[in-house]
């Protein structure tokens, strides 16, 4: 039986996912622990599956915005690509340029869908709910366990990593804790490489 649909809707959301399916090719700076660079898609899957397990211990969270906010915090790096931390000189203008971007990849969807995605987006921007907060958080977190367990290559500035995201991570309880866990991995590497050196 056909599914009564509207097919500009569908068109959309159709050129919508094409576009997002760029987040597979977009590089970060990230190595993964096999030494290969890591996709910007799989940064978000991995962020996302960390929320999983965290949010529940941070109480009267929204799971499905946390999920939601997972999967578009860096939509816009399908058509920009990513800007390694280090790197990030203005913030105010790569924030900018991203939402442009961000903007352009859901223009395709239907306004209900494009209108929720957005305010999702504006709000972890500006960090006015705790659930973008939370996403924040873990956000950095999950690149500081990836630069900690990362195959890195010769050179990596592991000392970066121990003040990276604090304004962030810092403020939420158990990302804070789980914090101290990486920058301990953090340690223990910038320790092997003098040992070695």
């Amino acid at each position: 039986m056909a599914v009564a649909r509207d097919d500009a809707d569908f068109d959309g959301l159709y050129r919508f996912i094409e576009a997002a399916g760029a987040l597979k090719d977009t590089l970060r700076s990230a190595h993964t622990q096999a030494g290969r660079v890591e996709s910007v898609a799989e940064h978000s899957w991995r962020l996302g599956l960390l929320a999983c397990v965290l949010a529940p211990r941070e109480p009267g969270l929204d799971a499905l915005d946390i999920l939601k906010l997972c999967l578009i915090h860096d939509l816009g790096e399908a058509i920009g690509g990513d800007v390694p931390a280090p790197r990030q000189v203005d913030q105010d203008l790569r924030q900018a340029r991203e939402r442009q971007d961000f903007l352009t990849l859901v223009g395709p969807l239907p306004e209900a869908a494009r209108a929720e995605l957005t305010r999702l987006y504006d709000d972890y921007l500006e960090r006015r709910t705790p659930e973008a907060r939370f996403v924040k958080a873990v956000d950095k977190l999950e690149t500081l366990i990836t630069h900690a367990e990362g195959a890195n290559p010769a050179g990596f500035e592991y000392s970066f990593n121990l003040a990276y995201g604090r304004d962030a991570t810092d403020v939420v309880p158990i990302v804070a804790s789980m914090r101290c866990l990486a920058d301990a991995k953090t340690r223990a590497r910038m320790g092997s490489i003098v040992g070695n050196g």
